[in-house]
């Protein structure tokens, strides 16, 4: 007699991936059909997804999608989630995306308290269009646009979206996690699927930023790309909740 370890979430299309060895985005995608399977959402869920790797998160995941164009993902949404109050919203954008040409756009959203959940894929570098430096790139991290890795004499210092994002009214929700390993894929799986939960409630805008990697254009394996998340990645952008509508100040 035959028995099922493990089987594919009906969230998931039976497809094979596009991306990279080592790429987290593959794993995000089964996190967040898993909750929408498990909260029975599935047949209702919108996802945006806008240029960049994300672009093709509709290819994997088995619910609606409208693609947007780079970094308006958020507009989108707003107009979805407005008309559609009923639905299920998302985004899911990486940090070229939304912490660059689509900042105004996250900003305002998370400002007016639109009800959506925002999934923030941030693995410090532009991705799909060659590895240049991100607003999320780290000091010192190099890309084909910052050789001799980022200054912030001249760049700055990379953005922290999710506690920038906390500071605004309407965030009801934000929190920061990875996927690195199974605990923190757990704890990842739980943010999002409490981020989801509380836009159901219609309390406000619910952001979770992944810390994902990038080992093609950072030039490490994969294996040296989820170690440098935990070691170097969460020492500057520090994983947990960073606000919570639910629980007092």
């Amino acid at each position: 007699m035959s028995q099922i370890v493990y089987q594919r979430s009906p969230g998931l299309k039976d497809v094979e991936t596009h991306y990279c060895p080592g790429c987290h985005h593959g794993i995000v995608h089964k996190l967040i059909a898993e909750v929408l399977t498990e909260m029975d959402l599935l047949d209702t869920a919108v996802g945006v997804c806008p240029v960049g790797c994300s672009v093709l998160a509709g290819n994997y995941i088995n619910c609606d999608f409208i693609e947007a164009a780079h970094g308006r993902a958020p507009a989108v949404a707003t107009g979805v989630k407005r008309t559609h109050p009923e639905l299920p919203v998302f985004t899911y954008q990486g940090d070229g995306d939304l912490a660059s040409i689509g900042t105004a756009e996250i900003v305002h959203a998370t400002m007016r308290g639109e009800k959506f959940t925002t999934i923030f894929i941030n693995n410090a570098i532009y991705g799909m269009t060659g590895g240049q430096m991100a607003p999320t790139t780290l000091e010192g991290q190099k890309s084909t646009t910052s050789q001799s890795g980022r200054d912030r004499k001249i760049h700055g210092l990379p953005v922290r979206m999710a506690e920038m994002l906390a500071t605004l009214d309407g965030m009801a929700y934000a929190e920061r996690v990875c996927v690195a390993d199974i605990p923190s894929l757990n704890k990842a799986k739980r943010a999002i699927k409490k981020a989801f939960t509380l836009q159901q409630k219609g309390i406000g805008f619910t952001f979770i930023e992944v810390l994902s990697t990038c080992p093609t254009n950072w030039g490490m394996s994969p294996v040296e790309a989820g170690r440098w998340v935990q070691s170097t990645m969460s020492q500057y952008y520090p994983l947990g909740v960073v606000k919570d509508a639910e629980v007092p100040a």
